[in-house]
């Protein structure tokens, strides 16, 4: 029974060499050609790193109408959300009151003038009378003094004029700012207090508009730690684009104008301010926005396909090179960020390597491939198309012209019709 078995097990072995030889070898006898793979020819060049930052759209200015003085709202003299000057009156209260104290001042100031008049008149008799040595000195120093305290008593009464003619004034509530005015918070007939909690209204000022983003303070750490060669050159473009909730760019681009320079301890993130031209009022105040910032220009940096690049098992970046040699190695890359469809790569690439984009599941490092580039593959793939096109038989042939139409024989031309 032993002997059986093993005569069946070398017949087997005998049967499956042939064919496990043929499976290495090529058809014709010899080796296995290389695998085809798609390789992208990289280019060093220079390159700006930005960053796309989340924040809010700003008012640039922005006033909240409060009253300075109490009464009952009489009119409101504004169109809820149009555009309104600087000094503009908006509101008016009942000034009755008011114009009553500016009368009052006046009287007194008046009496107060007449006072100081009769005190300087009662200080040159007096003068006179010492010059005659007729009055004594007490009478022409108590004189002085009257004089001197009826014209303190006229500063005093003009101030209480002037202060009553300001709330007058006040009574009419104006714009402290250009803008957009919101909507009215009181209407006619509401009782205003001064410096009252809940404003009468808001204006803002949104052309241009302010655009506050926050960053991270690794991420600002990160991009010093680039180095002065990493800085951006004074001649660059330093201008910020905005994307809008919509995934669509603003027109209008902007500028950093501001960081604020403090980092919030309980979120860890520094807060920069842009100003953007807002001439259409497009931007209102509270939009989410995203800020592109240039932050740094890498020079002979390599962007290499994101298709190119995949992970090992330690999560580390790495892309498969053909050298000259046409053999696969296996790179470890340094990448910065993303730039499109494109990495941007600091470390493990260099100008002319050839990083392969298809065909990476069927090789490995050390293997020999036979690359092509990805523009000429397209390229051929394209005039392989128009071929088969221009080979295609026509689907609609001539008609016979023996038949008429309908597809029945011309009985002029057609034998059997006789």
């Amino acid at each position: 029974m032993l002997t059986r078995l093993f005569l069946i097990a070398g017949t087997i072995c005998a049967l499956a060499s042939p064919s496990a030889l043929l499976a290495q070898e090529a058809p014709g006898g010899g080796d296995a050609p290389p695998t085809p793979v798609t390789v992208v020819t990289l280019r060093a060049t220079d390159v700006t790193l930005t960053t796309s930052l989340p924040g809010r759209v700003l008012a640039s200015a922005q006033a909240e109408l409060r009253p300075q003085v109490n009464g009952i709202i009489v009119q409101r003299l504004f169109e809820e959300g149009s555009q309104v000057a600087e000094d503009d009156p908006l509101y008016r209260i009942d000034p009755r009151s008011y114009e009553a104290a500016v009368a009052q001042a006046e009287a007194t100031l008046t009496q107060a003038q007449a006072q100081a008049d009769a005190a300087r008149r009662d200080a040159e008799r007096i003068d006179a009378l010492r010059d005659r040595r007729v009055a004594s000195e007490q009478s022409q120093d108590t004189a002085i003094a009257a004089r001197d305290a009826a014209e303190a008593a006229v500063r005093v009464a003009e101030a209480q004029l002037l202060s009553a003619r300001i709330d007058l004034d006040r009574t009419t509530v104006r714009a402290p700012i250009a803008g957009v005015i919101g909507l009215a918070q009181s209407s006619q007939g509401a009782l205003a207090t001064a410096s009252q909690a809940d404003p009468l209204a808001v204006i803002r000022s949104i052309d241009p508009v302010h655009v506050d983003v926050t960053q991270s303070a690794a991420d600002i750490v990160r991009w010093r730690r680039l180095g002065p060669e990493a800085a951006l050159p004074p001649d660059m473009d330093r201008t910020v684009s905005l994307r809008l909730a919509d995934g669509s760019i603003y027109e209008h681009t902007g500028s950093l104008t501001a960081a604020e320079p403090h980092v919030d301890e309980l979120t860890g993130v520094v807060t920069l301010r842009m100003a953007f031209d807002n001439p259409d009022g497009f931007l209102l105040p509270g939009m989410y926005v995203q800020a592109d910032i240039p932050q740094a220009h890498i020079r002979n940096a390599v962007l290499a396909p994101q298709e190119g690049v995949t992970r090992d098992r330690r999560g580390r970046p790495v892309a498969l090179v053909v050298n000259d040699d046409n053999i696969v190695e296996e790179r470890l890359l340094d990448i910065q960020q993303d730039h499109g469809n494109q990495w941007v790569v600091s470390e493990g690439l260099a100008d002319g390597d050839r990083i392969i984009v298809e065909g990476v599941q069927r090789i490995g490092p050390g293997m020999t491939v036979a690359p092509e580039e990805r523009a000429a593959r397209q390229d051929a793939a394209g005039a392989g198309a128009a071929d088969d096109t221009a080979e295609q038989p026509a689907e609609n042939p001539a008609e016979d012209p023996a038949e008429d139409a309908t597809g029945q024989p011309d009985p002029a031309t057609d034998p059997a019709a006789d």
